[in-house]
């Protein structure tokens, strides 16, 4: 469920095109008071496989897949803004695009904007992704993490019951000691990522979320 992403959700416009048509921008889905547009979907799906490197699909499945990301989304926008959580910063979102320019495309930017209208992206548009994904990420740990305490017992009952390979293996890095650490990390990221996902079914519960099929056709 940290997986999410998600870019501002915005009333239903009409767009002019350089023609005398018009492209319609249809509402997709309606979050209590608020809307998801199709260009949002587009959008999201736009920049998850430019994130994941993945070839762009768009299909009905696809579409309501980032659909239901978009309503778990809103839910944490409306969160983040009415409760005492820090937000990333453009600051932060411009560290990250760094990190993913220098990883990926050896430094230079041009690759990156290469790339990104590959996908049809700018990159303004992908730090404005950035900012948020980080921003939702500090939420789950501001708002999950307190509450979330692995024991010592718990930790070496996993390790003794995954610990197979390690019995079978001579290298120190499969002591106790040395695993103790990173098991309890998992553990810990295991049981936030499933009392948040119990949190957004409640939540979900509680607003009206209301499917609009014809844009998902």
């Amino acid at each position: 469920m940290r997986r999410l992403l998600l870019f501002p959700i915005a009333a239903t416009l009409l767009f002019p095109t350089i023609a005398t048509s018009v492209v319609v921008d249809r509402v997709a889905v309606i979050v209590g008071k608020r809307v998801v547009k199709s260009s949002d979907i587009l959008r999201d799906l736009r920049v998850a496989a430019f994130l994941n490197h993945e070839k762009l699909q768009i299909d009905s499945d696809t579409k309501r897949r980032a659909a239901d990301r978009l309503v778990d989304q809103e839910i944490v926008r409306q969160e983040v803004a009415t409760g005492r959580y820090n937000s990333a910063t453009n600051q932060d979102a411009q560290a990250l695009m760094q990190k993913i320019r220098h990883e990926r495309f050896g430094g230079v930017a041009p690759r990156l904007t290469a790339d990104l209208s590959k996908y049809e992206l700018t990159e303004d548009q992908l730090q404005v992704r950035l900012q948020w994904q980080l921003t939702v990420l500090r939420f789950i740990e501001q708002r999950f993490r307190p509450g979330v305490l692995v024991t010592d017992e718990e930790v070496r009952t996993y390790y003794d019951q995954h610990s197979q390979e390690s019995r079978s293996s001579t290298s120190k890095e499969n002591t106790f000691e040395l695993s103790a650490p990173k098991i309890r990390t998992q553990l810990e990221s295991e049981r936030i990522d499933k009392d948040f996902d119990a949190w957004i079914k409640q939540a979900r519960s509680r607003i009206r979320v209301e499917y609009h099929d014809e844009a998902f056709q």
